[in-house]
């Protein structure tokens, strides 16, 4: 079996890759990066002989598309506008995919891909890392279980840094447009789109995080389950996360630039030559990002605090009486999830468990076997169930 993570030298890539390293099950996992010494510097770190690493740039389609032919799974840990390229890509070269997100819109765009893959025969599975993904899949394991479902709510949880740490749990470009585009929220039948940072709300997660603030994010599980459940009579969808997992402080210094336009995507002339105002931001808040050590496990530097919760209420009606189901999913590994939970997925993609076609994580991961696995690697699913007495 031969998986090839594009990014892998990525902070929730090379988690993945290590993942799959470690898994009995591959054969071969491929570090493919435009950043061929940070790939090298993954793969000596995990020292595994199934590693290799492939020089790869995806503005070069034919080049991408050598790369993937005879894997038998892509797992994309690239940054989320990739992903309609390289979906196209594997259509070329005849390889199942999964990746770990499309922030919402991105998904909605791939989703159209479905008869593609269905008259190809090939399989994908679209945003399954730690959220997009686990959530999607607490929240099958409660409407397998409901005669009508309600409302699914989604909150990410993670234990702050310091004020002081001005650090980014992961990719700056898509945390920058978590930050400024208008989340989505499905609402009494409906797609609206909220203002960023808002909808505050204090949400007990299970300790050592404790009691967060959590606000509005704009996320890929708002796109697919309000369509997957439409038929049980969902209503209500919505995701919030506590800040990124980043300090507040850090956050408003960014909220700062954005007001004064440095997220602006028109060119500016800048002593004569066009600057996109967005790409210097990225570029500079870039450095302030974690050693790609930090992100694999069990470095000695590793940040002793990385705790996560992602938790999905969802209510609805069983046997006749409202109930509401908390699926908890936690772990004390920081940023484990979101590479291990595609990494799984893409094994299932090599093995030919998923059907043909373009699905969302809730339509094809069976929540008890994709639980079980995440379990294997530390990451623990908890179930508890609310009713009303009778009476």
């Amino acid at each position: 079996m031969k998986i090839v993570v594009l990014g892998g030298a990525g902070k929730m890539g090379c988690i993945a890759v290590q993942d799959l390293a470690q898994d009995p099950r591959p054969d071969e996992v491929v570090i493919a990066d435009v950043n061929e010494a940070q790939a090298r510097v993954v793969a000596d770190y995990l020292r595994s002989p199934k590693v290799t690493v492939q020089p790869v740039d995806l503005r070069d389609r034919e080049a991408l598309v050598r790369l993937l032919r005879g894997a038998d799974a892509c797992l994309n840990a690239t940054v989320y506008y990739t992903n309609l390229a390289v979906m196209e890509a594997c259509l070329e070269a005849s390889v199942p995919y999964t990746d770990l997100g499309g922030l919402f819109h991105t998904t909605r765009r791939q989703l159209t891909l479905h008869d593609r893959f269905v008259e190809a025969g090939l399989s994908a599975v679209v945003g399954v890392g730690s959220a997009p993904g686990i959530p999607n899949v607490q929240a099958r394991y409660a409407a397998d279980r409901l005669e009508t479902v309600e409302s699914i709510r989604i909150y990410d949880g993670i234990k702050p840094p310091p004020p002081d740490d001005l650090r980014f749990t992961y990719a700056v470009a898509t945390i920058v447009d978590e930050l400024t585009q208008a989340p989505m929220v499905y609402r009494d039948g409906e797609f609206i789109a909220c203002e960023p940072l808002s909808e505050f709300e204090d949400y007990p997660f299970t300790p050592p995080i404790g009691i967060q603030p959590v606000h509005l994010s704009l996320h890929s599980e708002v796109a697919t389950l309000p369509l997957t459940f439409r038929e049980k009579g969902l209503r209500e969808c919505a995701f919030k996360i506590n800040y990124w997992g980043m300090a507040p402080q850090a956050v408003e210094k960014v909220r700062v630039l954005v007001e004064f336009g440095f997220a602006g995507r028109e060119p500016v002339e800048v002593k004569g030559r066009p600057v996109v105002p967005r790409d210097l931001l990225v570029a500079l808040l870039s450095k302030h990002v974690p050693p790609i050590t930090d992100f694999l496990a069990p470095p000695a530097n590793h940040p002793p605090n990385w705790v996560k919760e992602i938790v999905t209420e969802v209510r609805g009606v069983q046997a006749g009486q409202p109930v509401t189901y908390r699926l908890g999913t936690l772990t004390t590994k920081g940023a484990l999830p979101t590479g291990v939970a595609p990494a799984r997925t893409a094994i299932w993609l090599a093995q030919g468990r998923i059907p043909p076609g373009v699905h969302p994580p809730e339509a094809v991961l069976e929540p008890e076997p994709f639980f079980q696995e995440l379990a294997q690697r530390g990451i623990i699913t908890q179930v508890s169930v609310t009713s009303r007495l009778a009476g």
